[in-house]
């Protein structure tokens, strides 16, 4: 059997600006999701209700106190994310800005202590990005090796956005990570990227591409063939919804400013196997592939981007923490996982009378006596 452990994205279980991250955090636990993709948003919130808003230095204190949250949770930071690189810009200014925030965004890691950022592909207009393939990999090749001189060394997984501007399969990812070579830098393998270039259409009334079931077959054979296990870093899985008409004009999703796709991930992700929500993904398939074809083992993020998640309900949090650990069950039942056993994190805890503090100058909401 294949080990692994359930872990969710902190966007999944509500946006920040919605829902605090230490209600989410208390729903994991309660949930038996062990680790979390930390969204740079929630440190984000946290930091701007510290004295003086969102600055560098509040940023860096925002971790120390999500560090500590997780700790109090015992919740394993997995990675940080996202890190918007866009490999390729053309705009040496906005350039080198990018190596800055990546400079911080690898304090923040450590500080978390994590030791993996996920940049997804970018989607950045044409026009904007170098047309030539070496300047990419250059870009990327920098940010590697600014990972590899931190101690511990920062790792970097790249994701192949289906709708990305040059890099939208999982083929074309891997081909990044080879021509990158370095051993801190590999894939990120999602099931609704994967499934959402090769197999789905949301603009077509099927939600399907030609050849959809062929093409996708293919596709999973070749991911065996071709891709190292020792470079999948991160695995992510999510299902999305067959819409009941295709994303064009004049559908409520529809966005002249994005593509389909891209709206479409937005607004219509669903957990893994949630039919009865019209879930239509061949996400087992993709599932069986990384984790029987590959051997993965590992953290498995459970990743959810909703309309959903913008829900002000004070219940959302818990809700969809509650469908997370549904669709992790379905999950080990299907593809006959095992689940690894806790192991308990050590570190400083928050002393019940210094969250009282906390609470005040970070101008959260108070929580339940039972986590001290």
């Amino acid at each position: 059997m294949v080990v692994c452990k359930p872990a969710i994205s902190s966007l999944s279980l509500g946006r920040a600006s919605v829902h605090h991250l230490p209600t989410k955090l208390l729903q994991a636990e309660k949930h038996g999701i062990e680790g979390i993709e930390l969204f740079h948003e929630d440190l984000e919130y946290i930091a701007k209700a510290l004295p003086g808003d969102l600055t560098p230095e509040n940023d860096i204190e925002a971790a120390h106190v999500v560090r500590q949250l997780c700790v109090q949770h015992s919740i394993t930071i997995i990675c940080l994310q996202p890190f918007w690189y866009d490999e390729g810009i053309r705009d040496p200014t906005e350039h080198f800005s990018r190596i800055a925030q990546l400079k911080h965004r690898m304090q923040l890691a450590q500080i978390l202590h994590t030791d993996l950022i996920l940049i997804p592909s970018t989607f950045l207009s044409a026009d904007l990005l170098f047309p030539d393939l070496e300047a990419r990999f250059l870009d990327l090749r920098e940010a590697a090796d600014l990972g590899a001189q931190q101690d511990p060394i920062i790792r970097f997984a790249y994701e192949g956005l289906c709708w990305g501007t040059y890099v939208d399969t999982w083929d074309a990812c891997w081909e990044v990570v080879k021509s990158v070579d370095r051993p801190n830098f590999g894939i990120c393998l999602d099931t609704f990227n994967i499934a959402g270039r090769v197999y789905a259409d949301p603009t077509d009334p099927s939600g399907k591409s030609p050849n959809a079931e062929r093409d996708l077959k293919a596709s999973i054979e070749r991911l065996i063939r071709t891709v190292d296990v020792e470079k999948v870093f991160l695995v992510q899985v999510a299902d999305a919804e067959k819409l009941s008409s295709p994303i064009i004009k004049g559908h409520e999703y529809y966005s002249p400013a994005q593509p389909a796709r891209m709206s479409w991930s937005r607004n219509c992700r669903l957990f893994y196997g949630e039919e009865e929500k019209r879930a239509y993904l061949p996400v087992k398939d993709i599932a069986q592939a990384i984790f029987h074809g590959l051997g993965f083992r590992g953290w498995v993020i459970n990743e959810l981007f909703s309309r959903s998640v913008w829900n002000p309900d004070p219940a959302t949090p818990a809700e969809h923490a509650r469908r997370a650990a549904e669709a992790w069950n379905r999950l080990v039942k299907d593809c006959n996982l095992e689940i690894a056993p806790k192991t308990p994190l050590k570190d400083a805890l928050i002393p019940a009378e210094s969250w009282e503090k906390l609470v005040t100058d970070c101008k959260m909401e108070a929580m339940p006596n039972e986590i001290f």
